[in-house]
């Protein structure tokens, strides 16, 4: 059973990558560590599947909310703000709050490009999330890059 886990893992993971936005990255990313996560907890097929469906509606729900206006804001931290220090902001248009602090900046060595880990913690609907993401300059652009 736990092989077939990791082989759905996998191949979930491998998909992300075709995915055309950042909700869909999301909601692939968030099912594959929800699945994770409730196999560890539950260690039966039904917390695996849960697990699986929490963590997608969560990656969903905060992919697509950055996909939007807060995207801008999301780029001026990774563009301007220290390490350590966090930004906060509220989308009136959404009611969405965010808290976003950069972790660490480096240059990933493989492609010389420089990059930043950031914590976001998003209040969607209510509900906080936390999540962690890496971008990378890219032709003078920050592009979130796949976890």
């Amino acid at each position: 059973m736990l092989k077939q886990i990791a082989i759905a893992v996998c191949v979930a993971l491998l998909l992300s990558g075709c995915l055309t936005n950042k909700a869909q990255q999301g909601g692939a990313g968030g099912a594959a560590a929800g699945a994770l996560i409730g196999q560890a907890i539950g260690r039966n097929t039904e917390a695996t599947l849960l697990g699986a469906a929490i963590g997608g509606v969560l990656g969903y729900v905060v992919g697509n909310e950055m996909d939007k206006a807060d995207r801008t804001k999301l780029n001026d931290v990774y563009e301007y703000t220290p390490d350590h220090t966090t930004t906060e902001w509220h989308n009136p248009n959404t009611g969405n709050t965010y808290e976003v602090t950069p972790q660490r900046t480096y240059v990933d060595q493989s492609n010389h490009q420089d990059c930043r880990e950031v914590e976001i913690l998003s209040t969607i609907d209510g509900k906080a999330e936390k999540t962690y993401a890496t971008a990378c300059r890219e032709n003078g652009k920050w592009v979130m890059q796949q976890q």
